[in-house]
This record gives structure tokens, C-alpha cells and sequence, in this order.
């Protein structure tokens, strides 16, 4: 998580330079995980707005959370 916050790698993040972890889901399996995220991508935003506003309403950054 530290490398997409502070732009380690290029990349969406370092290039929109987002720092605010809003939504996370964990997960085992690494290909559970990948498979979940394409899945998101193909989502309308409209449904991860929603995905986020239903557990985290005020779009509170979530990274010390983790810890």
C-alpha cells in the first residue's frame, strides 16, 4: 500500500496522483483477488460509487486501518 501512496511504481495511481485509500476488499488467494479486480473494471462507475458509499460513506481514507 505504501508504494501506490507514495508513487514508488508508475502507474495509474503515481500518474492521477491518488493518495486515499477508500475501499479494500482482503482476500487469501492472490488469484481470487486479481479475478475480483478485473471483474471491478468492468463495473459502471455509477456501481463503485455505490460499492464504496455503502461501507464508507464519507470516503474517509482507510490506510491506517491496515496497519
Amino acid at each position: 500500500m505504501w508504494e501506490h501512496r507514495d508513487g514508488v511504481y508508475p502507474g495509474f495511481t503515481k500518474r492521477y496522483g491518488l493518495k486515499r485509500l477508500v475501499w479494500y476488499e482482503p482476500y487469501e488467494d492472490m488469484s481470487n483477488a486479481i479475478q475480483r479486480e478485473k471483474s471491478l473494471k468492468r463495473w459502471p462507475r455509477d456501481w463503485k460509487i455505490n460499492l464504496i458509499e455503502r461501507e464508507n460513506p464519507h470516503w474517509s481514507d482507510l490506510y491506517d486501518s491496515l496497519a
